[in-house]
């Protein structure tokens, strides 16, 4: 069995969610000794830039949460203002970013996963993209935690899916097939300028819980699929660039849009390093 072989292994075995929810509340300790002793190794592990905070006294947040959510200095993340264009909706890399055929999206190493599973099982949903793009950005640790609106777009649906809390690393995307639609998410979905657009952020392991700005803490929720339906309730629409959530221990976004609705910059590839509110492609006319 080879190391990478082993470490997909090891998470098979290990209590996930035991050990998530034990880190999340360490997280959320507010005792001056843990927190800060936390913060201060964490940082040093990850070299994390702290000088691109707007608070950069690391040791002043509240807790590691607080730290690790921390708001970035917005001169440092211009929103791409571009006729037409889509704006790159976190920090991070890219781990796999084309089209959606045949109903499935590609993972890593001859690894793909259903866009039904992924979006909950509802086929009806999963219509609406099929033939569409996809675009997968991881965030590591060190990266910044929060996601932006790659378009303006009204919010018309949220769906909470429990799942696994696998690692969602380059090499578990190599080991563990269909991971992102296997760990526990919320998938956003927006009615925009290109068409439908979904916005899925994937939990991870010891990914303490994801927020959504309009919902605050979305999971941990509960054992069965949970779905908030907004089209009739609300008028809620988020301007491209702006929040729409953020991982405490990061994760994964992906970004879907319908058929021939978007065309992703050419630059971008898979291990392509991304920052928030680059351009990340452009909306067809």
């Amino acid at each position: 069995m080879t190391k990478d072989q082993m470490f997909a292994f090891a998470q098979h075995i290990t209590p996930q969610k035991t050990l998530s929810r034990l880190i999340g509340k360490i997280a959320e300790c507010e005792t001056s000794w843990v927190k800060n002793t936390f913060i201060s190794q964490f940082i040093k592990k990850y070299q994390v830039d702290m000088s691109e905070a707007i608070n950069s006294d690391a040791l002043s947040y509240r807790n590691f949460n607080d730290f690790f959510t921390r708001a970035i200095r917005p001169e440092l993340r211009p929103i791409c203002d571009d006729d037409n264009s889509i704006a790159c909706p976190a920090d991070g890399a890219v781990s796999q970013i084309g089209n959606i055929e045949y109903g499935t999206l590609y993972q890593a190493k001859g690894h793909t996963y259903s866009l039904t599973s992924l979006l909950g099982g509802d086929a009806s949903l999963s219509d609406r993209f099929l033939g569409g793009s996809f675009a997968t950005v991881y965030l590591s640790p060190r990266d910044y935690h929060r996601v932006h609106m790659p378009l303006t777009g009204k919010l018309t649906k949220m769906i909470h899916i429990p799942g696994k809390l696998f690692s969602v690393n380059k090499v578990t995307a190599e080991q563990i097939p269909s991971v992102f639609a296997r760990n526990e998410r919320t998938v956003c979905l927006f009615d925009t300028e290109a068409g439908p657009m979904a916005v899925i952020l994937v939990g991870a392991m010891i990914v303490a819980s994801i927020e959504t700005i309009w919902a605050g803490q979305v999971t941990p929720f509960n054992k069965n699929v949970a779905t908030w339906d907004y089209q009739e309730l609300s008028n809620i629409e988020i301007q491209k660039g702006e929040e729409m959530g953020r991982f405490k221990l990061g994760s994964t976004a992906i970004v879907l849009f319908g058929k021939d609705a978007v065309k992703w910059e050419e630059s971008i590839q898979a291990d392509s390093k991304t920052k928030m509110g680059m351009k990340f492609g452009t909306v067809n006319k």
